[in-house]
């Protein structure tokens, strides 16, 4: 297959080097609207198999030229092109993957374009991150060994193994990132039904092995599709791991609304963005460097086979490579939607549309991939006779 990688930032790059290991995959083309530094990448890899094109996220024409060579195409661009991107594959016939992205509807207007993706004969596969992404495969694997689902809990931080600061924390994504999964909404299906919490809420402590206190709380946008797919299910919910203390020293600043995107000031005569000065201000001092993070991740999948009350779980502990200096968050993610986007292009995956990946990526595949990559999925059973 030729797989084209739109993006070469850090999952873009850690993609395209998982993609060119493949004997599957014949070539690998990568744009970026800076060619230099990808064809400084590319020196670094030294693969033939990778090609480096000028991309211009912003021109429907560059990003056809890119696309209609390939078979499959890995979306690494931000979020905010996800929904053209998909418009365009449709359009070129060419299936598509992408990382999700905390923005509003996005995903939900290219799972709408499903008849559409049907009738030109591709698969579309959105949130294809950790979380959503991982999770979600993790999700659908364990709620289809069950006859009746009636819970899902869903836990997942990426932090660094040594904390340091006051919040205890180090960026492994863009901190307005951080900032809009905590200020907005989080979604849950209590009782049966939808329903919306404050983030930064409900906190809870969460352990694993090797690593100091750790609390669990509820942000925005991690339940993603899973909400849809398992609506009326008695309980689902996603809460984020951070180190204890975290969330309440955070949402002093939400509460200040200093992470709102409304809120302007008045400062030395200029009106500026509150979460402009807070950004820049947190930036410097959270940024990982060469620190060493962590992805840790537990999803907890409950039911009934027949009349036995059974439980899932999924459980992951990946650290910093530090042969390569691949982060935890770029080994867990950048690998997932290369699995993914091979599954698609050597016909794994075969069905037609635009799916979710808890409803069409086989999870026990999934996992043999991941570990194979270093990244191991440890699965645990329980059962009870009721």
């Amino acid at each position: 297959m030729i797989v084209g990688v739109l993006g070469a930032g850090l999952m873009g790059k850690e993609a395209a080097t998982d993609l060119v290991k493949s004997p599957q995959v014949e070539k690998v083309i990568i744009g970026d609207l800076d060619v230099g530094q990808t064809e400084m990448f590319a020196q670094k890899l030294q693969n033939p198999k990778l090609e480096v094109r000028h991309l211009d996220a912003n021109d429907d024409e560059s990003i056809r030229s890119l696309m209609k060579e390939c078979d499959v195409v890995v979306n690494a661009l931000f979020y905010t092109f996800n929904q053209r991107v998909a418009e365009l594959a449709i359009e070129l016939g060419v299936n598509a993957v992408d990382l999700g992205g905390h923005i509003g509807g996005a995903t939900d207007y290219i799972l709408n374009l499903d008849e559409k993706a049907k009738a030109a004969g591709v698969t579309l596969i959105p949130d294809l991150g950790v979380a959503p992404g991982m999770i979600n495969i993790l999700a659908g694997h364990g709620a289809k060994k069950l006859d009746k689902v009636s819970s899902i809990k869903l836990y997942v931080g990426g932090i660094p193994v040594e904390p340091e600061g006051i919040f205890k924390y180090n960026l492994v994504f863009s901190l307005d990132g951080v900032f809009d999964h905590y200020t907005d909404k989080s979604h849950v299906i209590r009782n049966g039904e939808m329903q919306e919490v404050d983030s930064l809420s409900e906190i809870e402590p969460i352990h694993f092995d090797g690593f100091d206190e750790l609390e669990a709380f509820h942000t925005a946008g991690g339940t993603s599709t899973l909400g849809h797919t398992f609506a009326g299910i008695d309980t689902l919910e996603y809460k984020t791991i951070r180190y204890k203390g975290h969330a309440e020293k955070f949402k002093l600043l939400v509460d200040l609304g200093l992470t709102n995107k409304e809120t302007m000031v008045n400062a030395g005569g200029n009106v500026v963005s509150a979460r402009e000065v807070l950004r820049e201000v947190l930036t410097p001092q959270l940024r990982l460097g060469d620190k060493k993070d962590a992805v840790l991740l537990r999803v907890i999948v409950e039911g009934f086979e027949g009349e036995t009350e059974k439980s899932y779980m999924y459980e992951l502990v990946t650290t910093k490579d530090e042969l390569s200096g691949t982060t935890a968050m770029a080994r867990a993610t950048a690998n997932t939607i290369s699995v993914v986007a091979q599954m698609v292009g050597n016909g794994t995956i075969t069905s037609h549309g635009v799916y979710p990946p808890e409803l069409v990526v086989p999870g026990d595949l999934y996992m043999r991939e991941m570990a194979n990559r270093g990244v191991e999925i440890k699965e645990y059973v329980k059962s009870e006779q009721m």
